[in-house]
């Protein structure tokens, strides 16, 4: 099971980033916080302090198009909002 699926890259987590040493990942449903530490210190080099997570419901999307109205929906996923210790960054941007 892989457990870190994506980071969130947002204004408001990359203010939170800069600010408040909190990062955004989007994570498996089946994860719990303890998988979800062990998984971040270990990709990132970094010491955890907290996690909160939530999970955020899918949306009904809907669009008009000339063959009529589309409709579906966005996934819903499990999101873990992490704040690291004093002087420990997690840059994004390092790789590009």
């Amino acid at each position: 099971m892989e457990i870190i699926k994506k980071p969130i890259i947002t204004e408001k987590m990359t203010e939170m980033g800069e600010s408040l040493n909190r990062y955004g990942f989007v994570v498996d449903r089946r994860a719990n916080k303890i998988e979800i530490k062990a998984a971040i210190e270990a990709a990132y080099d970094v010491t955890v302090e907290k996690i909160n997570t939530m999970i955020q419901a899918g949306k009904a999307k809907s669009r008009f198009t000339k063959a009529g109205v589309v409709k579906g929906n966005s996934g819903h996923f499990k999101k873990a909002i992490v704040t690291l210790k004093d002087g420990d960054v997690i840059d994004f941007y390092s790789n590009i």
